[in-house]
């Protein structure tokens, strides 16, 4: 299917991801057909975080209706589509997105802040979230990453990579919930990690310094000894709680 007639707009995104998605649409649209209602690009592809060859290409599609016969299509892609770097999609539908807005707000509030749509109808721009709801979904996101660093670090048992990969997920993880907590405190949200990192450290008077540098081990080989491999676990570990107590007595 040729790229006007479905109208694509790719124009808006840097020159390496344009090929990919283009024929991930035309895939798309010959085999979900009237089904699909958007294509929106998210996450790192669209900022300075954005690392060629070897950072996913992100996508949230839009349908009508879920059901097998998107989800079948879409398996049958997964293979061919990841060697050009290209995530799984999320698969959603209009009232899911719109129902989802108190629960999946700090998830929502980055896709909205970080996305290009280009095919349909933006399914993100006019969403609207409740500052309660955010709030209690951060304080619970950071007590739930708490637990989870306490349990991956036991499960490890003492395996030096896999303890790294749950700080790298970990710090990884954070970016959009600090986003949130700006949010929360009406500040523009960078969009970037590190500009994110710093805008937080300023604003809420915190040492987020050990999430930086956790998160830019992903693309890289480094071998960690034992005592950076503690070290750096006790400091996201203590970051977390600070800024869980932060939330806790957040005003919204």
């Amino acid at each position: 299917m040729a790229e006007d007639k479905i109208n694509l707009k790719l124009e808006c995104l840097r020159s390496e991801i344009q090929a990919p998605l283009k024929g991930f649409a035309e895939k798309l649209t010959a085999q979900i057909g009237e089904n699909l209602e958007s294509i929106t690009v998210v996450g790192s592809s669209l900022t300075e975080d954005f690392n060629a060859g070897k950072s996913d290409i992100n996508t949230v599609l839009v349908v009508k209706k879920l059901g097998m016969d998107c989800l079948k299509p879409l398996g049958g892609m997964i293979k061919s589509i990841s060697k050009k770097k290209l995530a799984a999609p999320l698969l959603m539908t209009g009232s899911y997105i719109e129902r989802s807005r108190d629960v999946f707000g700090i998830e929502l509030l980055d896709l909205q802040l970080v996305h290009e749509t280009i095919l349909g109808d933006d399914p993100f721009e006019k969403l609207n979230f409740e500052k309660g709801d955010v709030r209690l979904q951060c304080e619970r996101e950071l007590k739930a990453a708490l637990i989870r660093l306490r349990q991956g670090y036991i499960a490890a048992a003492g395996n030096r990579r896999l303890v790294r990969d749950i700080l790298v997920s970990t710090a990884a993880g954070l970016v959009p919930l600090l986003r949130a907590m700006l949010w929360l405190k009406d500040i523009d949200r960078p969009k970037t990690a590190e500009q994110v990192f710093g805008k937080a450290a300023e604003e809420f008077s915190i040492d987020v310094g050990c999430l930086g540098i956790a998160k830019n081990w992903r693309h890289k080989k480094t071998r960690l000894q034992e005592s950076e491999i503690a070290s750096a676990f006790e400091s996201i570990y203590d970051t977390i709680e600070t800024v869980a107590g932060i939330v806790d007595k957040l005003e919204v």
